[in-house]
């Protein structure tokens, strides 16, 4: 079954095209990965999945269910869970707090303000667990202005598994990281693909070939190559558009 299905999918910005027919999908249990240089229409593409943007045609299809036209928030209530938008972490409150307040607006339950959340067991419980899961329980209680970069990546993906996602759409978490933590944020992505399917775009090539099932190669708003990891990365097209004579 295709979690995500976009079908057609075009905008343009006046005269520019910057999504032109852009079909892929995410089948349950996999992670499709898009590349390309900068420019390609990545963002815009990020955009009009997640709701910030509509695409002038074309079909955004989340388990079974035509979200084209939801609002952002309609699409979050239906199982996307977009990943490292700085506006999701409130930096004042603990990082238990912030992925707290995250199931509390999943759920539904008492948001009268934002510190109620924290006085209730449950969400703190479910919110402990993902921390634990993104081992970073031991930073529960500290402000989340105080963490680290590759720290607040890791909340920031908290965040988003404490709605319970259908699908991750995951904005170049790599952006930034150390060799270390691009690492240590791999192998958790690894372990989340099993029971939570990703669409990944990102620019660092070693965690799209470890992570990835499929890749699409974006470029100038059209996909010029599909496939698996390794066909691209044998693709003439692919490399000459995207993975120049790295071989990567």
């Amino acid at each position: 079954m295709d979690v995500l299905e976009i079908r057609n999918l075009n905008k343009r910005f006046g005269a520019v095209h910057v999504s032109r027919n852009i079909s892929l999908s995410v089948p349950d249990g996999q992670c499709h990965a898009v590349i390309g240089p900068n420019g390609a229409g990545k963002t815009t593409l990020i955009h009009q999945i997640s709701g910030v943007l509509q695409p002038d045609a074309g079909e955004v299809v989340l388990a079974g269910r035509d979200i084209t036209a939801s609002k952002t928030w309609q699409r979050a209530q239906a199982g996307l869970g977009r990943t490292f938008q700085l506006t999701s972490v409130l930096p004042s409150f603990s990082v238990l707090e912030n992925v707290a307040l995250a199931a509390q607006a999943k759920s539904g339950s008492s948001f009268r303000f934002f510190r109620p959340a924290g006085r209730e067991a449950d969400l703190n419980e479910k919110a402990m667990r993902t921390l634990e899961r993104l081992k970073i329980g031991d930073r529960a209680l500290v402000p989340a202005d105080d963490l680290s970069h590759g720290e607040r990546r890791l909340l920031e993906l908290a965040i988003a598994l404490a709605g319970a996602p259908r699908l991750l759409l995951l904005d170049e978490p790599m952006a930034g990281l150390g060799r270390v933590e691009s690492a240590m944020l791999i192998d958790i992505l690894a372990d989340l693909r099993r029971s939570i399917p990703m669409l990944l775009v990102e620019h660092d090539m070693d965690a799209i070939f470890q992570l990835a099932d499929t890749v699409s190669v974006l470029v100038d708003g059209r996909i010029v190559a599909q496939g698996a990891p390794e066909d691209i990365r044998n693709d003439p097209a692919a490399r000459a558009a995207y993975l120049g004579d790295k071989g990567q």
